[in-house]
């Protein structure tokens, strides 16, 4: 565009018309107070240029320029128009031979692509929840910080604008910070690593810091990306303390303990009470897995277990015998949970020594069954509270399980129950020996008993002492 002086706008190619959406000079104005009243400029900042700010006008005022950018809006009496065009402009003074400025020259650049395109990068770069900083590379100050940014370090934007990287250091305690350093200084893409970044309180945050050259307004920068890691360091450092309270509390356990993997059954652990318990050592157990400890009394039991582990591994007290290295035997009741070590699934089962009750029980049936021998001379009584002894758990139940019997069964029991023997039941009913054994034999299969005694005790435990009993209950139905 050419201006004079007296005759004010008086030339503009049509590049500059296409710049104002205009297709004649008169659609630009004739004069700069004409141009003022089509078009509307402002600065990068959004800050309306006042009538001397103007660039003809300034020029008109014998000022020259370089490098002026401004958007530029037309004066609509339609509210939804919505043209606009960035310019980047020079204004240049034409002089005569004496050096006396005739007119001036406004040389126009349309720069409207390249600030859209900063423009929805700074909306991008603002909104973007991933904190982010940009340093301009010339002097290494930082230029730009979005919201996240902020949030994840505590900063305020006027901490932080204008400082330098060595003030506030994105790449402090880096692992490999000598080479970020160096692609910093050259411009170069930063690899992703790990950095410590100081605080505003003193403080520090563990992130991961990456770095990609880019240019805002012509101006080389890096752009600093960050992933906030404090919270994994927070939560790596409460599972590494519970591990390690797990592991304390596992090694002094009283009660013998073993950690096995679930997929396998290998053990990964043992507590120094499996190893007193059992005999074997660390080096012995860990590694190896349950069918190679040979620990197991019966195979069978070790693939009971092997199965419960696959299935759930969550029990609560499974029976089992266990061989020492010592060769000795002992009754254990197992329980089991999972547990997640390392992020390895694995089972925690827990051994109860029962050893010692059950040899006692042992020695307390034995003797109830050697004084129920003979129990005619027992009292009803006394004879449930030994058969509540025998069969710990169990109530009397009425007397609808003896409909599995016979009545020939129920007369050999009933003399079973007042201690005849098989010689004194065979006089009594008039049968053989064979016959009474066989009856007996039924008798066992049926209550699902081995021994005389306890086909007694399941008798008095349905209230059924012999034949009179029987008479009783067949007199009730007949009633």
């Amino acid at each position: 565009m050419l201006i004079d002086p007296a005759e004010g706008i008086v030339w503009a190619n049509q590049q500059a018309l296409a710049l104002h959406d205009a297709t004649e000079l008169s659609d630009i104005g004739a004069s700069a107070a004409d141009y003022r009243k089509r078009f509307v400029l402002r600065y990068r900042n959004n800050h309306m240029l006042t009538p001397d700010q103007y660039p003809i006008d300034r020029l008109l005022s014998g000022e020259t320029f370089d490098d002026i950018t401004v958007e530029v809006t037309k004066v609509s009496a339609k509210a939804e128009s919505s043209w606009r065009c960035v310019q980047q402009l020079r204004g240049i003074a034409l002089t005569d031979r004496n050096g006396k400025a005739e007119s001036f020259a406004l040389v126009i650049q349309d720069v409207t692509e390249r600030f859209t395109a900063e423009e929805r990068f700074e909306r991008t770069f603002n909104a973007n929840p991933a904190p982010a900083i940009i340093c301009r590379l010339s002097d290494l100050r930082y230029v730009k910080v979005n919201q996240g940014f902020l949030e994840m370090t505590g900063y305020a934007a006027p901490q932080v604008l204008g400082r330098t990287t060595y003030e506030i250091d994105v790449l402090e305690a880096a692992s490999n910070k000598s080479e970020a350093i160096t692609s910093l200084r050259e411009g170069k893409t930063i690899p992703q690593t790990e950095a410590n970044l100081r605080l505003p309180d003193g403080g520090t945050k563990l992130a991961i810091v990456a770095g990609q050259p880019i240019e805002i307004g012509d101006e080389p920068c890096m752009l600093f990306t960050f992933m906030d890691m404090e919270s994994r360091r927070k939560a790596e450092e409460a599972l590494r303390q519970s591990e390690e309270r797990f592991a304390r509390s596992f090694r002094l356990a009283p009660i013998p303990t073993l950690l096995v993997a679930r997929k396998d059954c290998r053990i990964v652990d043992v507590n120094d009470a499996f190893i007193s318990a059992l005999g074997y050592g660390e080096e012995e157990a860990i590694g190896r897995t349950a069918m190679e400890l040979p620990i197991w009394v019966s195979s069978a039991a070790r693939r009971e277990l092997e199965r419960e582990v696959e299935k759930t591994g969550d029990f609560r007290d499974m029976e089992m015998q266990f061989r020492t290295k010592r060769e000795e035997i002992l009754d254990v009741l197992l329980s089991a949970g999972t547990v997640s070590i390392h992020a390895q699934e694995c089972v925690l089962i827990v051994l109860q020594d029962i050893t010692e009750r059950k040899r006692s029980e042992v020695e307390l049936i034995a003797a109830i069954e050697a004084v129920m021998q003979d129990t005619s001379w027992f009292s009803h009584t006394v004879i449930e509270k030994l058969a509540s002894l025998r069969h710990p758990g169990k109530s009397n139940k009425a007397s609808a399980g003896l409909s599995v019997l016979t009545d020939r069964e129920k007369d050999v029991l009933g003399l079973m129950c007042q201690g005849l023997s098989d010689a004194e039941i065979v006089k009594t009913l008039n049968l053989t020996r064979n016959t009474v054994r066989n009856h007996a034999a039924r008798i066992y299969n049926k209550t699902g008993v081995h021994s005389r005694t306890a086909a007694v005790v399941w008798a008095r435990e349905r209230g059924f002492t012999g034949p009179a009993s029987r008479k009783n209950a067949a007199s009730r139905q007949d009633t």
